[in-house]
């Protein structure tokens, strides 16, 4: 059997529209991923948060599963810990005899020793990235331009945070540069005709904070990046947790808020360099054909939408779709498809593409065969996610549904919307009376994920203070499809 290599390309913090077709970035190595591959339009990360979502992509459960609830790094060590008796896709790749490495952000546990998680190979760089970043402290680890960068001052008390800035210094010199000279190397050491590789190649880019070189800042004029129709969207028929945060950035003036997403684009462009870097080592050593190739991001980034920035919070889609690029053999080319997949969902794809025994316990299964053969789209139109706040203590259920999407929120009202005729998500169809029975069936579909993917704390929620939900936790047994 003449099994692939597989390459993780893993940013943090990008929005999927940024990766799909007309897109204003530039980012030519990921255009033409796309061209030999597939692009997932609807691809959707199953938690807003960095490390509840990478530990998903590791081992293909929801976040309730894994028990990496938070930020690893934010919290006491005993309310953010990895279930260790949870198996990782990397360690059935290592058992099989691929060679496996990994570099860049972790950012899923405390240890660092990823070796116990199947990655034979391993450098964790950008750590600092991890930390607040305030003028106190430096603010960036590069000199940056003082007329280019911004940081988010008060209220009175807090320290003030980078938001962006531009800086003389290259990506080859920042820890950018960095991961991608540890993947080349370990792709190097590693021959393919002796053993397939597995090699991760992660990044805190282009999350905050958003600090780029001024080549990549100049490819875009500011004055010309449009801004987002739901910059001055009021929230009003919205959580209002929502409008709490979007008060965080509302001294933001909008000639600021273009400069931001200039950096925010520029940011991407210097991954797709390194990207870059990466494709053309294998082109030229003869791997690409027998390489499978996935270009993802953990979640998204509001970077204005909504009036608001950050990740952590919020259902819409701006943070939940992300990109997901692949392309190998076996895998249709020049596609683009609307199935909905999940990032967790990405381990047993890349199992099943090895060849590999299936993880023994998921929440999702594998989009192989529909990389295979896309006019199967149509099987693909459901989604799954969970959010448990960030230091902020909530719980919210985000269902997709072909063009419906419903967000469960167990600290305020819920939020439903009709994806095709309102993609900006600016109107809450939950409590309109013609959407009744939709919420109704919706909620239905929701328990039955709860109830199946083992969410007891949630399943189990009869107690007259929680009885929140359109319908209750039997509803799971009866019909519910969307009329």
């Amino acid at each position: 059997m003449n099994r692939p290599n597989i390459l993780l390309f893993l940013m943090d913090g990008v929005q999927g529209r940024l990766m799909q077709p007309d897109h204003p970035c530039h980012t030519p190595h990921f255009d033409r991923l796309a061209e030999r591959g597939m692009g997932f339009s609807r691809a959707y990360t199953p938690a807003p948060t960095c490390s509840p979502a990478r530990a998903s992509l590791m081992t293909g459960l929801l976040p309730h599963n894994h028990g990496v609830l938070q930020v690893e790094h934010a919290v006491d060590a005993d309310q953010c810990l990895l279930r260790v008796d949870r198996a990782h896709w990397a360690q059935h790749l290592s058992q099989m005899g691929y060679a496996t490495g990994y570099f860049g952000k972790w950012h899923v546990e405390r240890s660092d020793a990823l070796e116990n998680f199947g990655w034979q190979t391993h450098r964790v760089l950008g750590r600092s990235a991890h930390r607040a970043h305030s003028r106190q402290g430096g603010g960036s680890d590069v000199p940056l331009d003082p007329t280019l960068t911004h940081y988010l001052e008060g209220p009175a008390g807090y320290n003030p945070i980078l938001h962006y800035g531009v800086t003389d210094v290259p990506p080859s010199e920042r820890s950018m540069g960095q991961t991608a000279l540890e993947a080349l190397r370990f792709i190097r050491e590693n021959p393919a005709d002796q053993r397939p590789w597995c090699c991760c190649v992660s990044y805190h880019e282009p999350n905050e904070a958003m600090v780029v070189s001024r080549a990549a800042f100049d490819r875009i004029d500011p004055a010309e990046i449009s801004l987002p129709e739901t910059l001055r969207d009021d929230l009003s028929d919205r959580p209002n947790w929502y409008r709490r945060q979007q008060q965080i950035f509302a001294g933001i003036s909008e000639e600021q808020w273009r400069t931001a997403r200039a950096c925010y684009y520029g940011r991407l462009s210097e991954l797709d360099e390194q990207f870059g870097l990466l494709i053309e080592h294998l082109e030229a050593s003869g791997q690409l054909e027998n390489t499978v190739v996935i270009a993802t991001a953990d979640h998204g980034k509001y970077v204005g939408s909504h009036g608001m920035d950050g990740h952590n919070f919020g259902p819409f889609e701006e943070v939940y779709n992300i990109p997901l690029l692949v392309a190998g053999p076996g895998i249709a080319q020049r596609v683009q498809t609307p199935a909905r997949v999940g990032l967790h969902a990405v381990g047993p794809t890349i199992l099943e593409w090895a060849g590999a025994d299936p993880l023994p316990s998921v929440d999702a299964v594998s989009f192989a065969e529909l990389c295979a053969e896309p006019t199967r789209a149509e099987d693909y139109t459901e989604g799954f996610a969970e959010n448990h706040g960030n230091r902020f203590a909530l719980s919210q259920r985000i269902l997709w549904d072909d063009e419906w999407k419903l967000a469960f929120n167990g600290f305020d009202f819920d939020e439903l919307y009709n994806l095709d005729r309102d993609p900006n998500e600016t109107r809450n169809r939950a409590a309109d009376p013609e959407c009744a029975q939709v919420l109704r069936a919706l909620t239905a579909k929701m328990w039955r994920y709860i109830r199946d993917s083992g969410d007891q704390s949630l399943f189990n929620s009869h107690y007259y203070t929680m009885r929140t939900a359109a319908v209750g936790p039997n509803a799971a047994k009866e019909g519910g499809d969307v009329p």
